[in-house]
This record gives structure tokens, C-alpha cells and sequence, in this order.
């Protein structure tokens, strides 16, 4: 360190927070840090001309009248603004934002020194209260949305500040420095006074400024907007209108008719880096999903929107149609519907729409549509206006077999149940027929597959899932459409802001990268702006953060699958369906809706079936199969098992012809279902004797007493219970443990298959799948409990009342597993 050279010392001290714990080290360091140069470009080096004075007067230890003039000699950048403030802050005449000693350090010869600096540089300066830079730039910013005659300050006063006291934030921890940008949205032709002060634009701060160019305001008009634009980009090539600005501003298209009629007239000059008739397509097609297409100020936004821009869209003609025939208000009959249809010019509606209409998720009042096709549709019978009852009970027939894969259609299935006599067939015809799932018709291996009912909330869904026969093909966006009345240099000029080669890249990605859309209003987006903090403000990207996430779930909602069992009850074919959909998808709703009941004739039964289809898909099983076989579920092999003879469901179902489920091969059929016969719960088997090591059940009743009758009653129903338990445990338990064999057996023979492909010496490590994991792992604990059951020990779950108290459980648990010693 000794013979480093000064160049390279110096470089050194740059790079430390604090030099003074180096410069006691030696005294050749120390005399080297006293140098004033070295401390002056220390500052400069370190901060940046803009903040390298703050950052120099907060160490008055180490400032001197030398370091002051090299300071200003060599760059560090001096405004009227950090005078006035080091000024109050020195004589305790006002706080500003700065709550540390900072300026009171320096000595009193060297501030003196300071102040004389700043009035040859800038003469008599003002030293009140409220007179100071900082100030009058907050009320420009404050008294933005105020009439002209009714502002304090103007452009004019603020242009001056800039350009002859040379105003600017001094630190990042100023508060002004997040409200700088503001001017620039206020006032494009500020922004070259900023630049020569040393203010560069941040991208992040883009769209924060373009908000406020479009913010309604009174006394704004269109060419005012339209020119700040146009001025700003041509001030900075960095600076663009977003998408997503542009989006925020459609949406509130009707209540700020100032921004929208701007925004129009820089799309027709070809000042806006895409097609304005695109971005408005996208944005309609965001509501298909969401339930904000219910509410009525979304839906006059959007019919606002498409009066402007219509679209052949598919997915655009679905969400106009939405809007039309999901009013918010349910005060709408036949002549409004006309009307609205007439003014949005859509056309004439198909059989088509109408079924697209009333699978769609958010249609639950489908009273309006229904009187519509009995008064306007033409008829295919009669060819006259109106349909038929027989026409509209097939189209009610062929869609109810679609709502039922829809899971929110609960509300609307049960009022068309009770209103249409022909929707209990057609549920019972579409679940034993069409989602009847057997298990040589799945894939194998394939853990990915997924049920058509009882799929879950929250997965990622398909625009076909939303049209009746599958949504046509993409219409392919031509090239130059995205670029419409864009210039070469402009497009270049925003690809190289935001590193977008045109190039290697598809006009899709183009315009994502001209900002993400969303459906949040302008002024809820500007709202959301100012109630940040300012400090926090600086930090944050302005991108399209909804201030309230779409919801994709429709309010107050009824799943079908919970509907289908309160109509049907649990033990019934069609719940039985909906049951091994449940499993197979994961739908950890339905399954505790169907488990997680009081009674045990209110569950729906699981079944050894249910395992082999997971075994077959080769996917793990969900923990409530696994918690109710602990909690002592009967054993069934499959659901032709339990449910009765009387059923409703597989008698209006008798054209379908029903296959017939094979056990597996290393399963002989006779012999499970006689020893089924014999062990299990019902009628037609013999129990079989209780076993010696069987629980031994203590009876607490006073001899004598009035209700020992009822005590010996109660305690042979526990006893029967109990025993039944355990039947059951060991049938799952037996049979578990053989479809385990089989997993085993078959993960044996690839092993065995690729080690001989990959030849002799090569190691090959085959992974088991989840099933196989899954099942190995809960089998071990249900033998257990087995085993704890068969000892005469009561395991101690969750999901029962234990007749053991939890002590005397653990004793008995303890003493039976001490190890025993010999002497």
C-alpha cells in the first residue's frame, strides 16, 4: 500500500463510504487525504456534480474555503435553491426535508466563505419564509389543476428559476426530486432548462408524466394536450405514448371526452408508435374473462368504445353481446334489447351467439334472452319472428350438457332445472355418457391430464372455453398495422428506448413492449400516483398496476359439483361422476364439500377405482382420499357398489350402454368379492367373528343406575362401529398394498428394459412416479394404524373423538415401544 502511486490511492479513497478509517493507517495516508483537490473531486467523483455540494456540506470536518473553490471550478453544479436551504438550516430559521446536523458542521469562517460564493454567483438572493425555489415550484405543482387567473405562479416564473438560479433537486431524499417530472407533464418547454442543470429522464417516470399530459383538468383543451405531446417527444426520443397509458385513457373515454378527442387526433396525425383501433380491440377482448363486463359503467365504456372502432373480432362480438344481454340493472325487456343491438350495429344474432351467450361464466339472468328468442329470433319451423317452446327447450337441452364443465353455472343450472323439465335428463344423459370415465379410456402415464368437470377456480383458461364449438382462428395482424403513421426513426427511437430489435422480434411482442394493457380508468391510475408516498415514488416502475385486480370468479357464485349433490344426494350415479372428476383434477374444494360432513351417509363414498385411475395417470393422490380411509371410509370397489338399485339417474339412463370394470389381473375377481362380501358393512356378507386382540371397550356406568340400559346400548353401537373401522382399514389396507405391488412390479420392469438398452456397466437411475411415492409413503402409516388398531391401541387423528384421553395414550404408546434390556 505504500508504494501505490497517487493516481491509484485516489481511485482507492473514490471507493470508500468513509475514507477517515484509512487514513489512519500511516501518516503518508493521512498527509494524502488533507490535499484539497483530492477532497473536492472525492465529492464529485463519488455523487455526481448535482449532489456533490449537499454531499460536501454535510461534512464540515473536511470542507474548506479551497475545496469550496475547486468545487466550483471543476463542475459541482450550484443552484439558488441549495442556497436558500443550507441558509435556513444554518440558522435554525426553517426545516426542510433535512432532519440531520448536515450544514450546521462546516465552521463558522468557511459558511461565511460559502455565502459569499453564492451572492457573487447569484447577488441578492431571498432568505424568507416561503420565498425560497423549493416553495415556489410546489404551489406550480399544487395549482396545476386551477383555472389560469387563479394560479399564483405561472410557466414564466418557473422557466426563470430554471434558467438563471439553475433549480434543481439536489438530493434523492428531497421530496421535489419525485415531483419533478410533473413540470415536464405540465410544461413540455420546461424541459430543456432541466436538462442544462443536469436532469436526465427517467424511463420509469413515462407514463407517470403522460397521465398527467391526458388528466382532465378545466381549461385544458384538445390542442393544449396534443401539443405538450408532441412537444415533449420531440424534446426527448425516449419519451412515447404507452399502450398503457393510451388504454387508461379509453376507459374513461365518455367522462374525459378532452383526453380521448387528443388521444383520436394523434392517432390520425401519426404521433402514437401503434393503431389506435388495435389497442381498442385488445382492450375489449380483456373482459371476456372478467366479471367487470357485469357492471354498467363498464359496459357503456366498452359500447362507447366499439361506436368508434368496430371490430370483426369474434371474441369482440361476444363481449358486445355481453353487454347487451348481461345488463347491471335487471329492468331490461325485448324493445331495450333491440335498441341496443340497433345502435351497436352487430348484426343479425345466431344460433351461435345464443348459445355463446348462455354458457358464458357471467350469465345468470338468462330470463332477458330467453323472452328475446320467443319474440325477435326468426324460427326455423314457422320462419316467422319467434321461436318456438320446443326450440327453445333444444337449445336450453344442448347447452345445459356445457354448463355442467363450467363450474360457476350452479345458479343458472338450478333455475333451469326448475324451470325446464328437460335439463334433469339431459345432466343425467351428458354425466353417465359423455364424463363417464372408464379406466382403459385414459391415458397412461399422463399426469397432466385433466377432468372436464369440477376443474378448479383458478386455473388458466382458454378462449375456447368460452365459445360454443371452439373459437375460430386468430386473425393474423399484418405487419404494418401496429406501425400506423409512424415513421421509420420514430419506431427506432422507441425500439432502442425500451431494447426492442424490430427485426428478431414478431409485431405481437412489438406492441407488449409498448406497454402491457389493463382496465383500470385514467383517473384511478393518477389517484393511485399521488397517494404514494414521494419518496417511495422515485422507486417504483409506472407500468399498468391495477389498483383493484380484475376478478376472474363471478360474485356470489355456485359451484355445479355442490349443486349436483344436494339435487341428486351423495350416493347417486351423477355425484359419482362429478366425484372422480374432483379427484382426478385436484379440486380440493368439491372433495371437502363431499368428505368433510357431519354423517357418514352424507359423504360421497371413495372407492379402490378412484386409486387405480390415479395409479394409471401416474399421479399422486390428494390427502383427503388418504385422511378419510383413517377416518374409517367404507371400502368400495367401485361405485356400482354403493350405489342402490332405486336410482333415479340409471333408470331415465338406459340407452347407454355402461361398461363393465375389470379388477386387475394379479387381482382374481372371485375371490375379492367374496372375501368382500364376507367382511364388509352390508346386508348380503356374513361379519365375520370379532378377533381376541380386538378392543377391549370398558363401560363406566354405576350398577343400578337409571341409565344403564342406555349406557349397554350405547356401548355395543361403539363396539359395532369400531369393529366396522377396522374391517374397512384392512380391506383398504390389503388392497392398496396389492395395487402397490403392481406399481412395483412395472417400475421394476423399465428398469430393467433401460439398463438393457443402455448396455452392460451403465448405471441408470429411474425415478419413481408420484403415485408410486405417494402410496408408499401413506401405506406405511395406515399399517401402522393397523397395527396400533390390532394391539388394542386407539390412534389419535384429527378427524374423530377419541374415547383415550391424550396422557393415558401416550403411556400406553411409550410402554409398548420401550426397548426391553436383560440383566
Amino acid at each position: 500500500m505504500e508504494r501505490l502511486c497517487d493516481d491509484v490511492l485516489q481511485l482507492i479513497f473514490f471507493e470508500l463510504t468513509d475514507p477517515g478509517s484509512l487514513t489512519m493507517v500511516s501518516k503518508r495516508f493521512y498527509q494524502f487525504s488533507q490535499v484539497p483537490y483530492v477532497r473536492a473531486h472525492y465529492f464529485l467523483t463519488r455523487y455526481g456534480p448535482t449532489q456533490a455540494m449537499f454531499q460536501a456540506l454535510g461534512r464540515g470536518k473536511i470542507l474548506t474555503e479551497s475545496v469550496l473553490d475547486i468545487l466550483m471550478t471543476s463542475g459541482a453544479h450550484l443552484s439558488r435553491y441549495l442556497i436558500q436551504v443550507a441558509f435556513h438550516h444554518y440558522f435554525h430559521t426553517r426545516s426542510h426535508f433535512i432532519k440531520t446536523p448536515w450544514v450546521r458542521t462546516v465552521p463558522l469562517s468557511v459558511f461565511t466563505y460559502f455565502l459569499k460564493l453564492a451572492a457573487d454567483t447569484y447577488g441578492d438572493i431571498p432568505r424568507g419564509k416561503s420565498e425560497d425555489d423549493g416553495t415556489i415550484f410546489t404551489w406550480f405543482l399544487q395549482e396545476s389543476r386551477f383555472p389560469p387567473q387563479a394560479r399564483r405562479v405561472n410557466w414564466e416564473t418557473v422557466r426563470d428559476i430554471l434558467d438563471k438560479y439553475n433549480f434543481i433537486p439536489f438530493s434523492h431524499k428531497d421530496p421535489l426530486m419525485a415531483q419533478f417530472p410533473l413540470a415536464l407533464a405540465l410544461e413540455p418547454r420546461l424541459l430543456p432548462y432541466a436538462v442544462s442543470n443536469g436532469f436526465f429522464m427517467d424511463s420509469k417516470y413515462r407514463n407517470f408524466i403522460f397521465r398527467k399530459m391526458f388528466e382532465k383538468v378545466s381549461g385544458r383543451s384538445v390542442d393544449d394536450v396534443v401539443n405538450n405531446v408532441k412537444e415533449l417527444c420531440r424534446l426527448d426520443l425516449t419519451m412515447y405514448m404507452s399502450r398503457t397509458v393510451a388504454a387508461e385513457v379509453c376507459m374513461e373515454a365518455k367522462y374525459n371526452a378532452h383526453g380521448y378527442a387528443a388521444l383520436k387526433q394523434l392517432n390520425k396525425s401519426g404521433n402514437l408508435l401503434f393503431d389506435l383501433s388495435t389497442l381498442v380491440e385488445d382492450l375489449l377482448k380483456l373482459f371476456l374473462k372478467t366479471s367487470s363486463i357485469t357492471l354498467p359503467q363498464t359496459q357503456e365504456a366498452l359500447q362507447h368504445l366499439y361506436a368508434d372502432f368496430p371490430s370483426s373480432d369474434p371474441v369482440v362480438r361476444l363481449v358486445m353481446l355481453m353487454t347487451v344481454f348481461t345488463p347491471g340493472d335487471s329492468r331490461v325487456n325485448t324493445a331495450t334489447i333491440q335498441e341496443r343491438l340497433d345502435t351497436l350495429k352487430i348484426g343479425v344474432l345466431t344460433k351461435t351467439d345464443l348459445h355463446n351467450l348462455l354458457i358464458n361464466p357471467y350469465t345468470e339472468k338468462y330470463q332477458g334472452l330467453i323472452e328475446y328468442m320467443g319474440k325477435e329470433m326468426i324460427s326455423e319451423v314457422t320462419g316467422q319472428k319467434g321461436m318456438t317452446a320446443a326450440e327453445v327447450k333444444d337449445i336450453v337441452h344442448e347447452v345445459t350438457g356445457r354448463c355442467m364443465e363450467i363450474e360457476s353455472k350452479g345458479k343458472m343450472l338450478k333455475k333451469l332445472y326448475e324451470e325446464f323439465s328437460c335439463v334433469r335428463g339431459a345432466i343425467i344423459k351428458s354425466a353417465l355418457g359423455t364424463h363417464q370415465l372408464h379406466l382403459a379410456d385414459l391415458p397412461v402415464g399422463c399426469s397432466r391430464y385433466h377432468a372436464r368437470l369440477c376443474r378448479s377456480y383458478f386455473r388458466t383458461n382458454d378462449d375456447n372455453e368460452y365459445f360454443w364449438n371452439g373459437r375460430p382462428n386468430r386473425k393474423v395482424i399484418p405487419r404494418e398495422t401496429h406501425g400506423k403513421g409512424c415513421s421509420s426513426s420514430e419506431l427506432a427511437s422507441a425500439s432502442s428506448a425500451e431494447e426492442v430489435d424490430r427485426e428478431m422480434v414478431s409485431p405481437r411482442q412489438v406492441l407488449v413492449r409498448l406497454g402491457q394493457i389493463g382496465q383500470e380508468p385514467l383517473s384511478a391510475m393518477i389517484r393511485q400516483d399521488e397517494l404514494t408516498p414521494a419518496r417511495s415514488r422515485r422507486r417504483m416502475i409506472f407500468d399498468a398496476i391495477p389498483v383493484t385486480p380484475p376478478t376472474y370468479i363471478p360474485h356470489d357464485q355456485m359451484h355445479v359439483a355442490k349443486w349436483i349433490k344436494a339435487e341428486f344426494g351423495p350416493r347417486s350415479s351423477v355425484t359419482a361422476v362429478f366425484m372422480t372428476h374432483a379427484i382426478i383434477n385436484e379440486n380440493s374444494v368439491i372433495l371437502n364439500d363431499y368428505l368433510l360432513v357431519a354423517g357418514r351417509a352424507q359423504r360421497v363414498p371413495i372407492t379402490l377405482k378412484h386409486f387405480q385411475i390415479l395409479a394409471r395417470l401416474q399421479r399422486a393422490p390428494c390427502n383427503q382420499l388418504y385422511r378419510e380411509i383413517e377416518s374409517g371410509a367404507e371400502f368400495f370397489l367401485n361405485e356400482d357398489e354403493y350405489i342402490p338399485k332405486s336410482d333415479h339417474a340409471r333408470k331415465l339412463y338406459t340407452k347407454v350402454e355402461v361398461k363393465k370394470e375389470s379388477s386387475p389381473a394379479n387381482i382374481p375377481v372371485s375371490s375379492v368379492t367374496q372375501e368382500h362380501d364376507a367382511t364388509s358393512g352390508s346386508p348380503r356378507g356374513r361379519k365375520r367373528p370379532r378377533r381376541s386382540t380386538a378392543i377391549t371397550v370398558r363401560s363406566y356406568f354405576v350398577p343400578g343406575s337409571d341409565d344403564e340400559a342406555i349406557a349397554v346400548e350405547d356401548d355395543e353401537d361403539y363396539d359395532m362401529k369400531m369393529k366396522q373401522a377396522e374391517e374397512n382399514l384392512r380391506l383398504w389396507v390389503k388392497h392398496l398394498a396389492e395395487l402397490l405391488k403392481t406399481e412395483q412390479a412395472k417400475h421394476q420392469e423399465q428398469k430393467k428394459k433401460l439398463m438393457k438398452e443402455a448396455g452392460p456397466g451403465a448405471r441408470v437411475r429411474v425415478y419413481k412416479n408420484e403415485f408410486f411415492r405417494s402410496l408408499s409413503t401413506h401405506l406405511r402409516l395406515l399399517r401402522k394404524i393397523d397395527e396400533d388398531k390390532r394391539k388394542g391401541l386407539d390412534y389419535m387423528t384429527d378427524h374423530g373423538p377419541s374415547d383415550v384421553d391424550d396422557e393415558d395414550y401416550y403411556r400406553q404408546t411409550s410402554r409398548s415401544k420401550r426397548r426391553k434390556t436383560s440383566k
